[in-house]
């Protein structure tokens, strides 16, 4: 049977996040992005008002609700049979969030760890949750690499965290590996070559490796010109099983699961 491939859509309501392209300073700019990648075919638009890339001071709550509000809401207004997910880790951006728009996908670098609000407030709303792996924070988590197996290792952290999340109310989540938090290149290109042993979790798996360290780092080049690689790793996470692709260039990831369709869907 066919998988049905998502492409998330990443928009960045910062001045600070690794890819310039992403940023979107004001409401006008965001709903440009947001027309532009439904165009392409995007099938959910994640917001954040706080960049994650390593080494990164995040704003205090006020300042990231202060930058997600307006642009939340034009969002639902203009498009408002999208799915919009919110990047943040803390449970109050998620509560305003629901109060000013509805129901969101809450998508948490954290998986409750930052904020102990978090679950229980997902948990009590009834929201989609993202959970991903990541050790310390962004200013720590690249001293943190250190595994004697990456793989087994992610595995059992949500191995582990399934009945703290199901014990807040959480049972429809998706899992992120986290490529590019708490992991070096090598540990990146390890996880994603075993990424199908996560499948046996039994949840959706979504896939960031759009432009990230991993690619530009590897070759010595930008996140601008990091586009070509980022595809040749959607394909082989989309063999290894990844269902949601979060990405900077819709039309690109499109057209790679279309190609993954034509080679392995149905087979």
């Amino acid at each position: 049977m066919a998988r049905k491939i998502k492409i998330m859509g990443i928009i960045n309501v910062t001045d600070d996040s690794y890819f310039a392209d992403s940023r979107c300073p004001d409401t006008g700019s965001v709903l440009r992005r947001a027309e532009k990648m439904l165009r392409e075919g995007a099938d959910i638009l994640d917001i954040g008002g706080c960049s994650t890339r390593p080494g990164a001071e995040c704003p205090d709550m006020e300042t990231e609700w202060e930058r997600l509000e307006k642009p939340l809401v034009a969002l639902r207004k203009e498009f408002p049979d999208t799915p919009v997910s919110v990047d943040t880790f803390h449970a109050g951006i998620i509560s305003r969030a629901y109060d000013s728009i509805g129901k969101i996908i809450a998508n948490d670098i954290s998986a409750g760890a930052a904020d102990p609000e978090m679950l229980p407030v997902v948990g009590k709303l009834g929201l989609r949750y993202i959970a991903m792996h990541m050790k310390g924070d962004p200013q720590t988590m690249q001293t943190l690499c250190d595994y004697k197996d990456v793989t087994g290792e992610v595995k059992e952290y949500f191995h582990r965290l399934a009945p703290v999340l199901e014990k807040n109310g959480i049972h429809d989540y998706i899992i992120d590996p986290g490529f590019g938090f708490a992991k070096t290149i090598d540990q990146n290109y390890e996880l994603l070559h075993n990424l199908g042993q996560l499948k046996a979790l039994g949840h959706e798996i979504l896939v960031g490796v759009s432009r990230k360290s991993m690619i530009y780092k590897l070759f010595n080049i930008t996140p601008q010109e990091a586009l070509p690689a980022t595809q040749a790793l959607h394909l082989e996470a989309l063999i290894q099983g990844a269902d949601i692709l979060r990405v900077h260039d819709v039309a690109q990831a499109v057209q790679c699961a279309a190609i993954y369709g034509k080679l392995y869907n149905g087979r």
